[in-house]
């Protein structure tokens, strides 16, 4: 047995008093007159013996009452094997709720965020006045970074609202220790008052602070069953304007039912494009394929929907893209103007085709073309080679086509700047092409079988005969692959990345002295694709919460135009932060978009991009961890300040008390006390 208030204990001097006045007990005799002295002598005799057990019991009742006082006011109490808080010191006390969607979910005593709520409000009440509090939710909200007393924290509490973000376990934790580490109290606890998912629970990573007591508080809901939209994307990643894509849509069921004949429905720009139905085993998820066509160019904004009860914040999916009319591409040639090139793009509404020559080039036009072709270039300058990276970097496509008499110590210089495998010599050996890589975005679609659906070329297929190349080097670089490859094991085209950008390299000038590619039917859908895949490929959808940079591409600054983001549907609208980067607008919504929807970025007036924010599907899996598997894990870890609160039948406040005070015994002595003086009332009353 402990005290929390062990200088009470002088009090026990107290007890001293009762027994001096049981000793000096100075009483007045009353004379009485007998006739006969024999019955004085047996009544004396008789009297003295239940007069001191009188007596002395009652002095044993004072005593034990003034004991039993004394120890109620030092407040005694058992404590409890976890128990390691000094129960004289200031506490500081900071209670996470978790506010994210999954707490909307219905429990036994209404909502599992109002059940949080409460027991964060009944843990304040067991801790003295004197005491700081501090809330934290997943917001991390300014507000929430300082301590505060009892009564500011619970006018906290009861303006908290659920909250479309989501933090791990560990991140919460880490904030709380950051939090103590400017705080003075001598007990530091720290609580956890979540319905502890399964996707957030991230407790294998946890730091332990050995000065700072944590208790896990789960809450538990009555069913956990939910159909929710995980994700969706294009099987091409080029959209173009009066052509059939196909969208699809990741939709996952973390239940323990099946699902049949779902509906499923996609709207564009508010239009129903598409409607289909699905079937879903339980705990699995599915994928299914939605066609419809591009019937204009531009931005386009997406909606998936399915109805799912009760959990319906990830019902809806909401995704952007833009459709481009035309893709400006850019020659840059040597003597002179490429005519296989010009009969390609110049006739093709879908490019915006220009010649150029290296003595007239204007760099500052550069980020205006999603493609630039080096065009049988004798060397690259010094200037050219610069710009020409910083464009790849930026995400620009570069294709290079060797001259018939380059310089191959000046494209190696160049080619190793941006990162790529370079020319080494003449080799005039006749080969052919004999290998499609049909993996890559390229081809994947080009030798699609109709009858089978299988991408694939037939065994007599007639490919491009090579009559003298320049070899290309065969580094380690991971970032290197191979698009087409002759019989002899060299390389014909590659693709290496860089930056953000592209880098395709042709061992032939399109020349027929060299190959007959150009007079090939695979010249023309390699070429069309490489322009096509030149189109930037903006994200489809962000996630609420996670702070992602928006990056726009080939964005014109002009005058005092200011950039904003408005909701699609109605009146919402930031001026995000923005930085301009090499012609790269990134965009910086710190956190100020809270609801999924479609929204446009303006510049000025002029709507120049549409992006799309989604809440966090780690919410979706209501799986959670129960109490004995959270006791079982931080075992496991051997994380030895941290406790899970398993109330069982017990009110959750007496249990808290008892797990965070030890089992207080002071109103067991006040009733001791006052029995005892009752004791002695009874016997100063019939004894007489």
């Amino acid at each position: 047995m402990e005290f929390v208030n062990s200088f009470f204990l002088y009090g026990l001097l107290a007890i001293s008093i009762p027994v001096i006045i049981h000793l000096f007990n100075f009483r007045r005799f009353k004379k009485i007159y007998f006739t006969n002295i024999k019955f004085i002598r047996e009544l004396k005799q008789k009297t003295r013996k239940h007069s001191q057990l009188r007596h002395l019991l009652i002095l044993l009742l004072r005593i034990l009452a003034i004991i039993c006082l004394v120890f109620a006011f030092a407040q005694p109490y058992i404590p409890l094997s976890e128990n390691k808080i000094k129960q004289e010191a200031q506490n500081a006390i900071s209670i996470y709720i978790d506010n994210s969607f999954s707490l909307e979910a219905e429990s036994t005593n209404g909502t599992l965020i109002d059940e949080a709520k409460n027991k964060a409000i009944e843990i304040a009440s067991i801790y003295k006045n004197t005491d700081l509090f501090q809330l934290l939710t997943n917001d991390f909200e300014g507000r929430h970074q300082r301590f505060v007393t009892r009564d500011e924290f619970i006018d906290l509490v009861e303006q908290l609202r659920i909250s479309p973000v989501v933090k791990k376990i560990s991140n919460v934790i880490k904030r709380q220790n950051d939090l103590f580490s400017s705080n003075n109290s001598e007990n530091k606890l720290s609580y956890i008052i979540s319905d502890f998912q399964k996707s957030i629970a991230d407790i294998n990573i946890i730091n332990e602070d050995t000065n700072i007591i944590n208790y896990f508080i789960p809450v538990t809901a009555i069913k956990t069953n939910n159909l929710y939209i995980d994700s969706c994307w294009f099987e091409s990643p080029v959209q173009q304007e009066n052509q059939q894509v196909k969208l699809l849509v990741r939709i996952k069921n973390a239940s323990e039912i099946d699902y049949e004949k779902i509906p499923v429905k996609l709207k564009i720009n508010n239009n129903q494009k598409a409607l289909a139905s699905f079937d879903v085993k339980a705990n699995s998820e599915t994928h299914i394929t939605l066609p419809y066509t591009n019937y204009k160019a531009g931005i386009q904004t997406g909606i998936l929907e399915i109805t799912d009860y009760p959990v319906t914040f990830d019902d809806f999916f909401y995704f952007s893209y833009k459709v481009s009319s035309t893709i400006p591409v850019l020659c840059i040639n040597g003597t002179k103007e490429n005519v296989y090139l010009n009969s390609l793009f110049k006739n093709d509404s879908a490019f915006i085709f220009k010649n150029a020559f290296e003595k007239n080039l204007d760099y500052s036009s550069f980020n205006k073309y999603q493609m630039i072709i080096l065009d049988e270039l004798k060397d690259i300058s010094s200037g050219l080679s610069q710009e020409i990276k910083r464009f790849v970097e930026n995400g620009g496509t570069l294709v290079v086509i060797p001259s018939e008499n380059i310089n191959i110590e000046n494209y190696k210089d160049f080619l190793n700047s941006v990162n790529a495998e370079y020319y080494t010599a003449l080799d005039t050996f006749n080969t052919k092409i004999d290998y499609i890589n049909l993996d890559h975005r390229v081809y994947n679609d080009v030798f699609e079988n109709l009858s089978s659906g299988k991408k694939e070329i037939t065994e007599n297929i007639d490919l491009p005969v090579v009559f003298s190349y320049y070899n290309i080097s065969k580094g380690s670089r991971s970032n290197q692959e191979t698009l087409l490859k002759m019989q002899n094991g060299n390389i014909f085209l590659n693709v290496q990345s860089c930056g953000k950008g592209m880098i395709y390299l042709f061992s032939v000038p399109m020349d027929t002295k060299f190959s007959n590619f150009t007079k090939h039917a695979i010249f023309v859908p390699t070429l069309y694709k490489l322009a096509l895949l030149s189109n930037p490929v903006e994200k489809l959808f962000y996630t609420i919460g996670d702070e992602e940079i928006i990056e726009i591409r080939n964005v014109l600054v002009t005058g005092n135009n200011i950039f904003k983001i408005k909701k699609k549907a109605g009146d919402f609208e930031i001026i995000p932060e923005h930085r301009n980067i090499n012609s790269q607008i990134y965009f910086y919504t710190h956190d100020q978009i809270k609801e999924a929807d479609n929204y446009s970025i303006f510049n000025g007036e002029n709507e120049i991009s549409g992006i799309s924010f989604n809440y966090n599907r780690n919410e979706s899996d209501l799986n959670c961890y129960n109490s004995e598997e959270l006791q079982n894990m931080l075992k496991d870890l051997e994380l030895m300040n941290y406790y899970v609160i398993d109330i069982k039948d017990k009110p959750f406040t007496k249990a808290l008390k008892e797990f965070n005070q030890g089992i207080r015994l002071w109103k067991l002595f006040i009733i001791l006390a006052l029995l005892f003086l009752a004791l002695e009332v009874i016997l100063l009353r019939l004894w007489k």
